[in-house]
């Protein structure tokens, strides 16, 4: 392996073909393709209805600003703020990255996402996207995972290296290669600040002319279709042409037919050491985010601000409640990732832990996210099943949301309930 980057500078005919593709998979209206190759140009907005959005958010709050961007009044609910400690969203990072393997979606959304990311930095001017690299770890040579993600990421024009361990170790010399057969190298893909960004979207949907509300959707009989508004707390109801319900860990209990356990909650835990005094080598400034894909995939991104090195165990936990749930982590759980950050990384061997987290996966059975209308109501929508990898997704995710409601169409196959049902 070479380490050569892969990354295809395209003409404009690609560059449309790319953006169709995109809007032939729902990711974005072929109107905004043609934008993307032409320019920004004034286009002829349906009528104006009201959109309820319920849950604020990686998907709900970028489903509320992409509406409200293409002419709708949208109402944004939040039962404790977006990006709170409850929240799946919440935290202080997210990885975003296009190693996805073979045969699916999130490749190209996660291509259109860091595009999305970037542009709405820049008319913020706030930095929330930090593309420090994403190193993918590979146990195994001709594993179907990491050799099945080269052509999506080449197809999506993500940049990536394909690095031996021999160029892995030149190049990161604080990482222990022991099991690590090859790797790939995204080198501008990185993480996001997560709390800050769903605090961003919000500042932005108001500013823009939405309206927010910070109060709890009481359970109610959302599943039989008979309702005229969304009851809220404090006695009020809100009324509304289309709802869309993101509400991430909570979509079980409210509509506990349609999607009860479709969605699994669990509970993972995240740690953050502390690196020795005036050492780099731990930083943003000298690790990427990495993966190590073994027996159990185990990831992390080095010192944001100073918060210390983050390091997490993707295995799906056990069942959790994130709403009374105790968010403190378990000695069984730090023994363990405390051996594992001494083999990996040799030179944080006994770090102190100086921070911890309880946080949530709302997984759905095949970890593809859920969008579709509810099969009771075409008024509703149900938005979820982040499954740990919906939080990058949220701007293209969000984008595509709105194209489905403005336009009237349906999601992709893959994202309906139809494919939960028994044949």
């Amino acid at each position: 392996m070479s380490g050569e980057l892969h990354s295809d500078k395209k003409t404009r005919r690609e560059v449309l073909q790319g953006v169709m593709a995109l809007s032939a998979n729902g990711f974005v209206s072929a109107k905004m393709a043609a934008q993307e190759v032409a320019g920004p140009m004034k286009a002829k907005m349906p009528k104006t209805n009201h959109v309820a959005v319920i849950g604020a958010g990686a998907f709900g709050g970028w489903t509320a600003l992409n509406l409200l961007r293409r002419g709708t009044k949208v109402t944004l609910v939040d039962a404790w703020g977006p990006g709170n400690s409850r929240a799946s969203s919440g935290g202080e990072t997210r990885v975003i990255r296009g190693t996805y393997g073979a045969n699916q979606p999130y490749s190209k959304m996660a291509a259109r996402s860091m595009e999305l990311w970037r542009e709405n930095e820049k008319r913020w001017s706030r930095k929330l996207f930090f593309p420090i690299g994403v190193l993918w770890m590979a146990a195994e040579k001709d594993g179907p995972f990491e050799r099945g993600s080269l052509p999506a990421l080449k197809e999506s024009g993500i940049p990536f290296e394909e690095l031996s361990n021999n160029e892995i170790a030149a190049r990161w010399p604080q990482i222990n290669l022991e099991g690590v057969s090859w790797g790939i190298h995204e080198p501008h893909s990185g993480f996001l600040s997560a709390r800050l960004a769903c605090q961003a979207v919000l500042e932005a949907f108001l500013s823009e002319g939405g309206e927010y509300r910070q109060a709890e959707v009481l359970a109610q009989d959302l599943d039989g279709g008979k309702w005229n508004a969304v009851s809220v707390g404090g006695g009020s109801d809100l009324k509304a042409d289309e709802y869309v319900f993101a509400c991430g860990p909570w979509l079980g209990t409210l509509f506990p037919q349609t999607i009860g356990k479709r969605i699994r909650v669990t509970r993972q835990e995240i740690f953050f050491f502390g690196t020795p005094a005036g050492d780099e080598r731990y930083t943003e400034k000298k690790m990427p985010v990495w993966g190590d894909h073994r027996e159990h995939f185990m990831y992390g991104i080095p010192g944001y601000q100073w918060r210390g090195f983050k390091v997490a165990d993707d295995t799906r936990g056990p069942e959790f409640n994130p709403t009374s749930g105790e968010r403190v982590v378990s000695a069984d759980s730090l023994k363990r990732v405390r051996e594992y950050l001494g083999f990996r990384f040799p030179g944080l061997k006994d770090a102190p832990l100086l921070e911890s987290r309880v946080c949530q996966y709302e997984e759905s059975p095949d970890e593809d996210f859920i969008i579709d209308r509810h099969p009771a109501r075409d008024d509703v929508w149900i938005v979820g099943g982040g499954s740990g990898h919906g939080f990058k997704h949220g701007p293209a995710l969000g984008e595509m949301v709105a194209g489905l409601l403005i336009e009237g169409k349906d999601a992709d196959r893959r994202f309906r309930l139809a494919r939960f049902e028994k044949p």
